[in-house]
């Protein structure tokens, strides 16, 4: 059996445990990741009032102190977006046929009003069992711990056989911001080139109770891939007139006939290779009710009554086929007025395969109104292929999970969002999502109120991911 883009399915990769295979990295100095975590989170980030580039010039310096040259680390921001800078590290390798590997990380962070929070969102607080911050898990625990790794690297003058790179990035979570992957991919892309990357995007499930508190991890992912986010806007225009004198060209009712169409619209279940392999190995970890109908979907996606009872559950639902979804709206001028104009923005998440225009033209066909114009908005972002499901990549990391989480799975997973990967698969540098640190059920605030870690998670990420990233360069 052999899958279609010709790698090995992943279901069928050999698990070979001997130890000699995991490439062990030394202890990390925890204190001093600490630190580098700690200076890192509280350095705010946010479009609207943070500073990348600080952040970029503060582990710049943390890359110097361990002994990186000053030729090893470009620094970059674009003139018209001064705060939104970044940078790229290099640790040489001494082989001349493997490439480098690149690790990625935005250092960029959602907005977080002090108001609103418990606490000074931009001071790290350990408490509970976990770390507390705006970013302490999204993504500067990661972004932290790449640094860390390289820092180590360049402390023990590590001779490596693969060349190592670092990319820390602004505007991964500001849609339509500087992209500092983008630009990368764009503009220096000799400069990140690679074999493959390692972003956020993968990670531990638990089985719905913290680990601190005597939870289990269930299973850890690698993201394989991730859908195309697309934004429409959906417009209604009439002449407008006296609400006095209404008439049937109205231009709000006339939008909501348009809404009740999207929300009656479904997209057909597909599989890829990732998703399909996701289904078929978390289904059959959870062995409930609905890991048994994940198995048998992947078997006979037409098999209706697992259908139903996968669609109980919203992630498991939307990774199975496109979506669209109504998320703004706008109409009217005045209280006393039919309205002119009505607008709704409706976002989607492509499934792999199909394009933005193409997804436009199916809201089109479903609303059946030529009065109802649909407009995809900028930025329109590119729709690559998922990366190969390639054992070079994937058997390194089912070593280390049987190694860290013994009968734990790892798992493909496609991503129902989207990361910075989409820009460097679109440049033909695969890149996936690692397994290694975890998250709540609850979402541990990501986005929200009381950003969260725990704080066992990071610190064994630390060490997860310096083994992993050893097992690839040495």
């Amino acid at each position: 059996m052999v899958a279609q883009d010709g790698a090995m399915p992943f279901a069928l990769i050999p698990l070979i445990l001997a130890a000699s295979l995991v490439n062990a990295a030394p202890e990390p100095d925890m204190a001093g990741f600490r630190a580098t975590y700690r200076t890192l989170v509280e350095t705010d980030t946010t479009l609207a009032h943070g500073d990348c580039t600080q952040a970029a010039a503060r582990m710049a310096d943390v890359l110097r102190n361990a002994g990186f040259g000053e030729q090893q680390i470009t620094r970059f921001a674009a003139p018209d977006h001064p705060r939104e800078g970044g940078l790229v590290a290099v640790w040489p390798g001494h082989s001349t046929t493997l490439k480098p590997l690149l690790l990625l990380a935005h250092i960029d962070v959602v907005e977080a009003r002090r108001e609103d929070w418990p606490r000074d969102p931009f001071t790290l607080v350990e408490a509970d069992g976990y770390f507390h911050a705006r970013g302490a898990f999204d993504d500067k625990a990661q972004a932290a711990i790449f640094v860390d790794v390289l820092a180590q690297l360049a402390r023990e003058h590590a001779h490596t056989k693969r060349t190592v790179k670092l990319a820390l990035t602004c505007g991964e979570e500001t849609n339509g911001a500087f992209n500092g992957a983008q630009w990368l991919a764009a503009n220096q892309r000799d400069l990140i080139d690679a074999g493959f990357a390692l972003n956020e995007g993968g990670g531990g499930l638990t089985n719905g109770k913290p680990v601190a508190a005597g939870g289990t991890i269930v299973a850890q992912t690698v993201q394989v891939g991730e859908k195309t986010f697309a934004t429409y806007q959906l417009e209604t225009r009439n002449r407008g007139g006296h609400s006095s004198a209404p008439r049937p060209d109205n231009a709000i009712y006339q939008l909501a006939h348009a809404l009740d169409q999207i929300e009656a619209t479904r997209f057909p279940v597909e599989f890829n290779a990732t998703t399909r392999a996701y289904f078929q190995a978390v289904g059959t970890a959870r062995g409930d009710a609905t890991g048994r109908a994940m198995v048998a979907l992947a078997a006979d996606p037409a098999d209706k009554a697992a259908l139903w009872q996968v669609d109980t559950d919203a992630f498991l639902h939307a990774n199975i086929r496109t979506t669209c979804v109504a998320t703004m709206l706008e109409a009217g001028h005045a209280a006393n007025a039919l309205a002119q104009r009505a607008r709704a923005t409706v976002n989607c998440r492509i499934f792999p395969g199909h394009s933005v225009e193409d997804i436009g033209h199916t809201l089109e066909r479903a609303i059946g109104d030529p009065e109802v114009s649909v407009t995809a908005l900028l930025p329109l972002r590119a729709s690559p292929p998922p990366p190969p499901l390639d054992p070079a990549v994937l058997e390194p990391m089912q070593k280390l999970v049987a190694k860290y989480w013994p009968g734990v799975v790892l798992a493909p997973q496609m991503a129902n969002g989207y990361t910075d990967a989409t820009y460097l698969t679109a440049a033909g540098i695969p890149t996936y999502g690692v397994p290694g640190l975890w998250g709540d059920a609850d979402g541990n605030g990501v986005h929200g109120l009381d950003e969260r870690v725990e704080v066992r998670a990071v610190l064994t990420g630390r060490q997860f991911l310096g083994e992993l990233i050893h097992a690839y360069i040495f």
